[in-house]
């Protein structure tokens, strides 16, 4: 198993400085991953300090050596796919290959989307996503790639280079457990990312839950190549041996990567920062 940590960027994470800070000493402490939300707005509050993830992204794979990194989740919908394939291969070529690129259908569509004249309705949102990934997926290839769809249009276009990872840039697939339909997607790429419905930031998928999840995936393959399963999880970081007894059933379950859920929520970024230095929780 492998463990990473999320962090919002937002509140007292909307500071890029800071970030790319917490990011080293993540890394430092022995995490494998460091992954931000992507959000333009805090939605019950518009006035809260907000961050580009990207940028901040940038800045942390020049600033470390090892750590795997990207956004989680990144709504496609609300970004051009062509757009995003150029800045996906340009980060993944600044991290030597460290990108993990989170997608997902975008929550909060009054606050994020409608609220900027872009498209709210879910249905419409899910086949943009389903294009958009194809597109990107094209665009990667670093061979001539044309598309036609409902929502995206590419005259025939070659887009050098292509990433450094081989034979694409890992993508997983986020979802609101026990919907399906973003877990038949998730089947088809590289790692899907679950959340239940109601679930807070500070709450996190049961054993059971995570159970069925890996179940569904795994009847909706087609290959058996490698399938991350990722989990947002909660581990108080004051006993390594309490920490690792919260993780094993998940690892035995199949779940490859545990993210810890670090956000305001669960207390101050001092509280939080302590959390991330006293490392991940290995069994």
């Amino acid at each position: 198993m492998n463990f990473g940590i999320d962090v919002p960027n937002h509140s007292a994470y909307s500071d890029p400085r800071l970030l790319v800070d917490l990011a080293c000493e993540a890394e430092a402490a022995g995490w494998d991953g460091f992954f931000m939300w992507d959000h333009l707005v805090r939605w019950n509050d518009r006035r809260i300090p907000v961050v580009d993830p990207w940028i901040t992204l940038a800045a942390i794979a020049v600033k470390t050596e090892r750590i795997r990194l990207g956004p989680m989740v990144t709504p496609l919908a609300r970004r051009r796919p062509w757009k995003v394939a150029r800045e996906t291969v340009t980060l993944d070529h600044l991290s030597a290959g460290r990108l993990i690129l989170g997608i997902g259908l975008g929550a909060r569509s009054d606050a994020e989307f409608k609220a900027f004249g872009d498209e709210a309705d879910p249905k419409a949102r899910a086949a943009m996503l389903d294009e958009g990934l194809e597109v990107l997926a094209g665009l990667w290839s670093g061979q001539a790639f044309g598309y036609r769809g409902k929502y995206y249009q590419v005259e025939e276009t070659q887009f050098r280079p292509p990433p450094v990872q081989s034979p694409r840039i890992p993508i997983w697939v986020a979802g609101t457990w026990p919907n399906k339909r973003p877990f038949r997607r998730a089947a088809r790429w590289d790692g899907a990312f679950p959340l239940g419905v109601g679930q807070s930031h500070v709450g996190m998928m049961t054993p059971a839950d995570m159970r069925e999840v890996v179940a569904y995936i795994m009847e909706q393959r087609t290959d058996d190549g490698p399938l991350d399963i990722v989990h947002s999880g909660i581990t108080p970081g004051e006993s390594k041996a309490e920490d690792a007894q919260i993780v094993a059933p998940y690892a035995a379950l199949g779940v490859t990567w545990w993210l810890e859920n670090i956000n305001p929520e669960r207390g101050t970024f001092q509280k939080m920062h302590e959390r991330v230095r006293f490392g991940p929780p290995k069994i």
